[in-house]
């Protein structure tokens, strides 16, 4: 979700040379972000292949133009992704069954709340030694990527609860972008949040669907 970010600070940066060859990698990486979030909504594990492609063109993109913290971020993203293609693909429940879409139980939110608070303290850490924090902005960039790094861990396991957090943390996002000026990327990030509530509700139907199964 936060590929939409990066693309827009690419867009503008002025200290950007732009090339044909960067122009055309964004582009496709913009493109396979929406094929792959379109795709999550599907359960379609084709989300994951297509989703490292878009995140391995970033991870290139924001290197070269110094966005040295998006970049660990989208390689964060790929290696999740890649875990995540591996538990959907090879992952079995209790009756010895591909992975199902389902709700989160205490030992989610336990991982997901470990996952929460180590990305936040690793994110203070890096903005503290870089002379940032300064802002309020800096403090809701924080929050925002554990919110995000909480959601992709989630999506990997199947929960619907996943949803959740791609909309927190996308429309926390609409606001600051809209105060930096940054109208377009605010207007990306509101259809983002509008995607992630259909992707909400097509997997808690899923997930009924499946406890009622299951029994």
């Amino acid at each position: 979700m936060k590929e939409w970010i990066i693309s827009i600070s690419i867009l503008l940066s002025p200290s950007l040379h732009r090339s044909w060859i960067h122009i055309l990698l964004e582009f496709t990486a913009v493109t396979f972000s929406i094929f792959s979030v379109v795709f999550a909504q599907k359960n379609n594990i084709w989300l994951y292949p297509i989703g490292i492609v878009s995140t391995i063109i970033y991870s290139y993109l924001t290197f070269v133009t110094s966005l040295y913290g998006d970049f660990f971020i989208n390689i964060y993203y790929t290696g999740m992704s890649g875990y995540g293609w591996y538990v959907w693909l090879f992952k079995n429940d209790q009756k010895n069954k591909k992975l199902s879409i389902t709700f989160s139980d205490k030992k989610d939110y336990f991982y997901t709340l470990l996952w929460f608070v180590s990305t936040c303290l690793f994110s203070i850490t890096v903005y503290f030694f870089n002379g940032k924090l300064q802002t309020i902005f800096d403090w809701m960039d924080v929050l925002t990527t554990g919110i995000f790094f909480s959601g992709m861990y989630q999506m990997a396991m199947k929960k619907v609860e996943n949803w959740i957090f791609w909309m927190v943390g996308n429309l926390i996002s609409v606001p600051i972008y809209f105060l930096k000026g940054l109208i377009l990327t605010g207007f990306l990030f509101i259809f983002l949040a509008l995607l992630a509530i259909e992707g909400y509700l097509i997997w808690n139907e899923k997930a009924l669907n499946n406890k009622k199964n299951y029994f």
